[in-house]
This record gives structure tokens, sequence and C-alpha cells, in this order.
């Protein structure tokens, strides 16, 4: 089992290469209302800080928790609340040792017996397979539990480095229907719940006797997350100083903050695709001729250059280079099959009978013209990719309609297939996510879950040799590139803006925000 946690590393090199330190922290030490607040301007509000409902995990909610294991920098797995493990002959069963002195944010002890009931929790709320399949779980005194599961499941250590599968927080604060956390958010991370103003701020403020380090708590007493989704809103709230940090810097702003001496740029390489997702319940998409059709009439290129401004790296296979269990091999076939050929995608249209055009160039099949719809949040990057994309779907005779929806209404709707294309993304730090995406009664985006796939994915998962495990998904990884049920098209870096603050960075690997005694600059 040591080798698999050993052997649970993401390719972070080209997260690293592409970190920019910047200048150093300007004479501005504070945006807040007051000297003691860290004042951070934020995109998207995450529609609950109850880590196993939310639909959304990022900075702005993640911090509330400490989780059962972390991330290192260079993509080793390591200690979180979990001090110790021991893991049984048969790899289906491992004991956990929870550090000493461990308390939640009420300064109730964390014991077995609330991480038990804290999975349990997940489980039943969530329904979420992060955790593998679970048999049984058992408390053997306050620091000691066991988990047995059926088979065995060697990414439960990567995924509960993330507050989703490994957060903690405590039961005894819910009521009996196991809800209302949101009136009283307890949990065990860095940061302690202060107050939450729907559809403007979530406060915080560090939590003294979560476990710092060497470098120690953060030096501010509130730290604010302002939820501000317009790009230009954002930058000038930055500009003139009313916030401290910018986190998803606009693409357009990048050269400019880079420039100025007075602020620091740092990105991370993501750790998840963006991609187009086709229901594949809708007739359209049944001939795969269509689905490849599609794929090639996309050029990447443009994409990240114009809507992105470079900041991005296009990719054509199922995984991104940050993530466990991704192949070269599978991202350049891939780019083979897949790489932009407008003539090509109009052939395969043809061969599937879409062999008319209408007097708008559109072209139809027994009378009827190709119309698709294609979802976008209303991010103002993704609304441009929609529209490079609605342009190079007409090249080929596709009448493509631009559907810019909430990003909570999407969440909503694509588990019950509304949609006919979606621009998405994921974000995982293992392999297993095709798991999520694709398989048995998981697949609620795609909406595409063969047996086959799935067995495939089941195989995976209860892999315990790491070798072995990259060649399943490498196979894996085959199939999906050429069944095509969706168009990856690039992996994102995330850049984040600081001014007048030190000892602040974005973890290389999990993108968080890392405090190591953080404190306002000179």
């Amino acid at each position: 089992m040591k080798r698999i946690v050993a052997g649970i590393m993401l390719t972070s090199a080209m997260m690293l290469a592409a970190c920019n330190p910047g200048a150093d922290a300007g004479e501005k030490k504070n945006a807040g209302s007051n000297s003691d607040e860290l004042v951070i301007a934020h995109v998207r509000e995450p529609d609950t800080v109850d880590i196993h409902n939310t639909t959304w995990t990022d900075d702005a909610n993640t911090h509330l928790y400490g989780t059962l294991f972390r991330f290192d920098d260079e993509g080793n797995v390591i200690d979180g609340l979990v001090e110790d493990y021991k893991v049984s002959d048969d790899s289906k069963s491992v004991t956990f040792t929870l550090k000493e002195g461990l308390k939640f944010h009420n300064g109730n002890p964390i014991t077995a017996e609330a991480v038990v009931s804290n999975l349990q929790r997940y489980l039943d709320v969530s329904h979420g397979t992060h955790l593998g399949p679970i048999e049984s779980m058992e408390a053997l005194d306050d620091r000691t539990f066991v988990i047995n599961w059926e088979t065995p499941f060697a990414p439960f250590f990567s995924n509960t480095t993330t507050s989703n599968a490994g957060g903690v927080l405590d039961t005894s604060v819910l009521d009996a229907d196991n809800a209302g956390f949101e009136k009283n958010p307890v949990a065990s991370g860095p940061l302690k719940h202060v107050e939450t103003k729907r559809g403007e701020s979530i406060t915080y403020e560090p939590f003294e006797d979560y476990y710092w380090g060497e470098a120690g708590a953060p030096e501010f007493k509130k730290v604010t997350f302002r939820f501000v989704p317009d790009d230009e809103t954002r930058m000038l709230e930055f500009k003139k100083g009313s916030v401290n940090v910018l986190t998803d810097v606009p693409p357009q702003s990048i050269k400019e903050l880079e420039a100025d001496k007075d602020v620091t740029v740092q990105k991370v390489l993501d750790a998840g695709n963006t991609y187009i997702g086709f229901n594949m319940k809708r007739p359209k998409f049944e001939d795969i001729r269509v689905r490849q059709a599609l794929a090639l009439a996309i050029d990447r290129t443009p994409i990240v250059e114009q809507a992105l401004q470079g900041a991005a790296q296009p990719i054509y296979g199922p995984l991104p280079p940050t993530i466990f269990g991704y192949s070269q091999e599978v991202e350049d076939k891939a780019k083979d099959m897949y790489s932009y050929d407008k003539e090509k995608a109009k052939q395969l249209l043809a061969d599937a009978g879409w062999d008319e055009t209408n007097g708008k160039g559109i072209v139809m099949k027994d009378g009827e013209p190709l119309t698709i719809e294609l979802w976008s949040t209303d991010e103002p990057a993704m609304q441009r990719i929609g529209q490079i994309v609605q342009n190079q779907l007409a090249e080929i005779g596709v009448d493509l309609k631009l559907v810019v929806k909430e990003d909570s209404a999407i969440r909503a709707q694509l588990p019950e297939g509304a949609h006919e294309m979606v621009i998405w993304q994921y974000g995982w730090y293992d392999a297993d996510i095709l798991q999520a995406l694709f398989g048995k009664d998981q697949s609620t985006r795609m909406h595409w879950e063969p047996e086959d796939l799935n067995s495939m994915l089941v195989d995976a998962s209860a892999e315990m040799d790491m070798d072995q495990r990259l060649k399943d998904y490498e196979e894996i990884g085959d199939y999906l590139v050429e069944n095509s049920p969706w168009i990856p098209l690039f992996v994102r870096e995330k850049v984040t803006a600081f001014r007048g603050v030190e000892g602040l960075h974005k973890h290389p690997i999990s993108d968080m925000l890392i405090w190591d005694g953080a404190k306002f600059g000179n």
C-alpha cells in the first residue's frame, strides 16, 4: 500500500514551470474594512458551504474543512487529519489513526466516531462514489477507525485529499434529517465560518487550533471572499485596492498584471479538462460520424489564444497531464484523430446522411436542418468560447444555437438531460474521475454508460498495482477516444494575482490557497 500512496503522483512539473512569482508585494497592506481583513475577489459563489451538498467546490468553501489526507507540492499523498494507517493483507480493510488533539471549530474533539459519522453522512447525502464500495466502517477507539471494502479501492487516498470526499464536518450540529449545516457551519479546516451574505460574500476567520505547521497561522483576523462574476468589475476592484487577492484573473488582463511591479501573478495548470459534452440520449448524436465531425470542426488554437489569451493548453484526450492516469500515447492518438480538419468533418456528415443543404448553407437530412443547442455558463470566457465554436461549426453547415445560462441552472438541469451539448469542465486528482463521468448510474452530463466501459472503470479502481492501473486507464482512454462521447478542449491555467500579501500562494497540485503564515506585506 505504501507503493500505492507513493504512486499516486500527479505530473506537477508543467504546473510548477507555469508559476510566475512576479514582483514583490506592493505598498497597499489591506483592502478590507479594517486593517485585519484579507479580501479575495472570487468569480463564483458556492451554492452552499455544506461540502456534502454543494455542486461546486473551490477556495470559497473548501477551506472550512480539514481533510483525511493532503498532497505535498510534488503530488505525494501525505497525512492530513489522519496520522497513520495500516492495510490488511487482502487490501480490503484499512485501519486509520487520527492525529492527537484535533478539534472542530466549536471546540468539540474530532474523534474516530465523529469521522465515521461524517463519512457516513457523505455516503447518505452525496451518494458519491469517491470513497469506493464500502462494506462497513467502525470506530475502534477515540483516535482509531477501520474501513472495510467489498473490493480494494486504490483511489481512496488521493480522493480524500479533497474536501468533497475527505473533508470532515461536525455531524452533531445537524438536525434529524442530516440537514441544517448552513445555519451552523462547524467543520475542521483552517478557516472558521463567520458570516454568509448570500449573493455578496462569505467571511471566515483563521482557526487557531488547526494544524498549521511550522509557518503558523495567518495574521489576518478575517478572510472575506467577495463574489464578483464580471471580469471588468473584478479587475477594477483589484486595481483600486479594494481587494487583496484576485482569483481567476481574466485572461485578457494577465499581461497587464504581470507588468505591474506591485502585483504577484501565479499560474497553476488545472487538474481537469474543459470539454464539450454530448447528451448521448439525443438521437442526433447516435451516429458516431456526427460526433467525430463536430470534433474535427473545432480548432482549439483560436479558443486558447483569443478566448483565453493563451492561459490554457489544448487537449484532445480524456485526461490532462496533471492527473494520475494520463497517457501521452492516448493523447497523441486523440490528437491524430481529432485535430482540426474541416473537409474531413464535412465528409463525415455527408456519410452520415447530412448530404443536403438549405438556402442558408445548413446541412439537412430528410429535409431537417442540423440545428444543435450548446449551453454555456455566463462566464465571459466561456461565452467567447461558445461564440468561436458557433462560428467554426457554421463552416461545416451546422446551425449552432448558443444558450447562456447561470452556472447553478446548468448544474440543476444536466442530470435531467435537458441539454443537447454543453461547455463544461471537471476537476479531480485521479483518473477515477472517469467513473464519476461514465460509470453506471453516474453519467449525469453525457448520459452515456456502456457496460463494457463501466466494467473497465470498476476494474481499474480496484487495481492496487500502480503500473497495472496506468495500463488500465490507457485502455479506457483508447475506448473514449474511439467512441467520442465528448470533445476535450483544453486544460486551463488557474491564474491568481496578489497585492500587498506575503506567504499566500496557490498549491501546485490542488490549486487551493495555501496560507503559510500569510500576512500583509510592507
